[in-house]
Parts: structure tokens; C-alpha cells; sequence
């Protein structure tokens, strides 16, 4: 029994010392830095200027780029929905944006000003770059185009004829009097009552 118990006793003993060494070996050291004793300088941001973004709402979600301040001019690339880009001028009446557009001659592009949100600030103005040169010259072949010239002919107008004079019947009006210078009139109403007295002596005699 004594035996046990003393068998016992150095298992506890070396738990005891190994979950010490385990401790001593697993227990990190602090590492003190050395502080700077100098001052720190401070980090400041270079201004960014006139920036200008595209507005929110287009029916794209970019606006083109053009080498100048008109839509004849060629498109040189695109401003996506979201990035910004430096303004550095604006064009004579304004409408237009000069922006730093890199990877393309002189480094610079036009965009409309419309499209675009842009911060305060005075912009300076910059001269229209050179007209566009189209790059195709449309030439018209004369033999083709006088298939297509017609001209009209001359439609001969009528002849005007005078119409024949206008004739107005005119009508003389009787006199109305018999030889003698009787009137008519008379001469019925003369009749009319020989024919009433003729027609009542009858009468009488026929009771």
C-alpha cells in the first residue's frame, strides 16, 4: 500500500514539473521598441483643383471624349460613370470641359459640360483646336449625276379669243292707241258694254 502511494506521489510530482516547464516555454517575452526621438513629420495632400465627374442619370453610364469642342471632331475615348478627372480649361462660350485625358496627343481632351458635375473654381479659356479634316472627301460622278438632271419641258399656253360682242335685245313699246288716237283700252270697255246691252235686250224680249 505504501508502495502505491509513493508511485503516486512522483507521477504528481512530474505533472506538476512538466506543466511548469510547459508554462516557462510557452510564456512569450516582451520585445520594448525604441521610440523615435526626433519629430514626425506630417503627410499633407497635394490639392487636387477643378476635378469634374459624370453626372448620374445620362442614358449611358460614360460620355465621350472628343479631341475637340464639337461632336465633328473625333471621339479620342470615354469618361466612365464614377471617376474624376482634372479640368484645366473650358472653351469659348463655355459649353465645353478641358480635361487631362493621358495616353493621347497633348495629353488633353474636350467633354460637354452638361454631362458633367464639376467643382467650383475659374477656369481659363482655351482656344478651338484646328477644324476636323473629314476622313473621306465625297467626290459626284457628272456622268451619274445627269442621269438625274431632267429638264422640263415647256407647256405652250392657250391662246385667248376674244368672244363675239354681247347682243341685249331691246324692246319698243306699243303706243297703245287706234287710228284716230283712240286708246284701246277704251275702244274694249266701248265693246264690253254693247255686249251687256245687247245681251239684256235680249232678255226683255224673250219674256
Amino acid at each position: 500500500m505504501n508502495f502505491r502511494r509513493q508511485w503516486f506521489f512522483i507521477f504528481a510530482v512530474i505533472l506538476l514539473f512538466g506543466a511548469v516547464l510547459l508554462q516557462l516555454t510557452g510564456k512569450q517575452v516582451p520585445v520594448f521598441a525604441q521610440q523615435p526621438t526626433g519629430s514626425i513629420p506630417t503627410v499633407t495632400g497635394t490639392p487636387k483643383g477643378i476635378v469634374a465627374t459624370v453626372k448620374i442619370g445620362l442614358t449611358e453610364d460614360y460620355v465621350n471624349v472628343r479631341s475637340g469642342p464639337s461632336s465633328l471632331y473625333p471621339a479620342i475615348g470615354v469618361i466612365l460613370l464614377g471617376a474624376e478627372v482634372p479640368v484645366i480649361g473650358r472653351s469659348v462660350g463655355g459649353d465645353w470641359l478641358v480635361v487631362e485625358y493621358p495616353g493621347v496627343q497633348n495629353g488633353i481632351g474636350w467633354v460637354w459640360a452638361n454631362y458633367m458635375n464639376v467643382t467650383p473654381g475659374e477656369l481659363p479659356v482655351i482656344e478651338n483646336p484646328p477644324s476636323p479634316v473629314p476622313l473621306t472627301t465625297v467626290t459626284l460622278d457628272p456622268t451619274m449625276a445627269a442621269q438625274f438632271v431632267t429638264t422640263p419641258e415647256a407647256t405652250r399656253l392657250p391662246t385667248f379669243t376674244e368672244p363675239a360682242a354681247l347682243v341685249i335685245p331691246t324692246y319698243s313699246s306699243s303706243t297703245g292707241r287706234l287710228i284716230g288716237g283712240i286708246p284701246i283700252g277704251l275702244v274694249i270697255i266701248v265693246l264690253a258694254g254693247l255686249g251687256i246691252l245687247i245681251g239684256l235686250f235680249a232678255l226683255m224680249q224673250s219674256r
